[in-house]
């Protein structure tokens, strides 16, 4: 729609202008910087970032309810700039101009309810959120598509020339990186990190596509990000892991979009994410509080964090109860289907412990929980909410299996719902999938297919035949009729159907 066509008093605030003065501030030591700069940790003491906007105190001149409005009135125009997670533009990055905004499409992904059955096997009522609907099919683009508009702006306020865009991944961050910088091609060039062995080959096939330098290095993420974070702090380079707090900006939007989903009612509602390098529970933490305390919320939703036993550092550290005696500590990761949560050390760990703590204080009471199941868990329950019509990768299905662990922990209560994190399509871990259906994890994994969830491809080829297609010369038409006739019979039998005359008959 046009904003032309609204009502005149649905218009007043519906398109943005650049705004706010952005800046770092560091968790570690407290010191502030300028956000027109290439910066991810601090120079003085090397811990990571928070992103602030220094003037937000004007957004609280505006009351929640007219916030609902603006960003409800704003979801039907046509601008493209604000289709997707900068429609919440002020929350978000407000001093970027819309004019250097990307945007492919991502974010406004849909809320699925879950089947009747699987919400009864399960014991909850529960929401997929389909974040594999996005351009590069994973929720990484929600931070790509802000991290990349930030660089878009900074290229020419800084008089750049073609800037290197550089990161780490176990196989969703490179392909969304290499998307975004591929459509600022001649302005921004993109590298990507990968452990070798360690990447489903469809989502090694993502950042090949788009052009970018694909470096295979020996180990495992955590190692790839030490060379990464090694290569920003001596050369002119962009990092886009989740150290750059642009990226966790864009990934607030998750947190609105849910809200929005849901008339801005989060009272009930408990929202689980699976933990990897911890930067999508702090972004989805943050962008709640931002909501709560414009009034755009009456309550903070229970967030709950998932880890696979193959590593659960974030579960470990909050086992302890007692706040003031937690230490966190890494941890040596083992094989895991849930390929993005095979992190020991995560970068976000200062960001998860800092904002967790201030999303309870600002509550008044408990609403951070993480919750740990096994990789039999994780996949077994991927293939089960897949065999119920949804697309849910490994990562929802550590969700899913989140869920059944929070309620048999009593974590959620019978009147809660829950909106569970599918991080990406299903079909980047269809090898884990033929894995399973086939029956070779490595014994590593400790996966043990459930033959009730197995499914192999039936080959149809009735021994009565003489001659089938493909074999030789084309067949002749009674050949062929031989053929169908045969191949119906046996398929009718495997099927075990009954013939349409035989029910009529009866």
């Amino acid at each position: 729609m046009r904003i032309a066509d609204l009502p005149h008093d649905a218009q007043q605030g519906l398109i943005p202008e650049p705004q706010g003065e952005m800046y770092y501030q560091c968790l570690g030591c407290g010191r502030e910087y300028p956000a027109d700069t290439l910066l991810y940790t601090c120079p003085q003491c090397k811990s990571v970032f928070m992103l602030h906007d220094r003037n937000a105190q004007r957004l609280r001149n505006i009351p929640g309810q007219e916030w609902r409005r603006i960003f409800d009135y704003r979801k039907t125009l046509s601008e493209p700039s604000l289709k997707g997670i900068f429609l919440f533009h002020e929350l978000i990055a407000p001093v970027i101009p819309l004019d250097k905004i990307v945007y492919l499409g991502e974010g406004h992904t849909p809320i699925i309810k879950a089947h009747p059955s699987l919400s009864a096997e399960i014991g909850a009522t529960f929401y997929f959120k389909n974040d594999g609907q996005n351009p590069s099919a994973s929720f990484k683009d929600r931070g790509m598509a802000c991290a990349l508009s930030y660089i878009n702006w900074l290229v020419d306020r800084l008089g750049l020339k073609e800037l290197l865009a550089m990161c780490a991944s176990t196989g969703d961050t490179s392909a969304a990186a290499a998307l975004y910088t591929g459509y600022l091609s001649g302005r921004v060039k993109s590298a990507v990190l990968l452990p070798k062995g360690k990447v489903t080959m469809q989502q090694l096939g993502q950042p090949l596509g788009s052009g970018a330098k694909v470096f295979e290095l020996p180990g495992v993420f955590d190692d790839a990000m030490k060379v990464v974070e090694r290569l920003a702090e001596e050369y002119n380079v962009a990092l886009l892991n989740s150290k750059n707090a642009w990226r966790l900006k864009g990934q607030e939007s998750y947190s609105y979009e849910i809200a929005q989903w849901f008339d801005y009612d989060t009272q009930n509602l408990a929202v689980f994410v699976p933990i990897g390098n911890a930067g999508n529970i702090t972004a989805v933490m943050s962008g709640f509080l931002r909501l709560y305390d414009l009034g755009i919320i009456d309550a903070l939703p229970k967030i709950v964090g998932v880890q696979s036993h193959h590593a659960d550092p974030v579960y470990r550290y909050y086992l302890e109860p007692d706040r003031g005696k937690r230490v966190f500590k890494p941890v040596t990761v083992q094989p895991s289907v849930a390929q993005a949560a095979m992190i020991g050390n995560p970068v976000s760990m200062p960001r998860v412990i800092h904002v967790a703590d201030e999303y309870e204080e600002r509550a008044g009471r408990r609403r951070i929980y993480v919750v740990q199941v096994t990789e039999q868990e994780i996949i077994d329950h991927m293939l089960i909410a897949n065999r119920r019509g949804h697309v849910v990768c490994t990562h929802g299905g550590e969700c899913l299996a989140g869920l059944k662990a929070a309620i048999k922990e009593k974590i959620i209560p019978p009147d809660e719902e829950a909106i569970l994190d599918s991080t990406a399509h299903a079909l980047k871990f269809a090898s884990f999938q033929d894995m399973y259906f086939s029956d070779s994890f490595p014994p590593e994994y400790e996966v043990v297919p459930r033959k009730e969830l197995q499914n192999r491809p039936i080959y149809v080829r009735p021994a009565r035949l003489e001659r089938a297609p493909g074999e030789g010369s084309p067949l002749t038409p009674e050949e062929f009729e031989v053929f169908v006739s045969e191949t119906v019979r046996e398929v009718a039998m495997i099927l075990d159907l009954k013939k349409k005359s035989d029910e009529q008959g009866a």
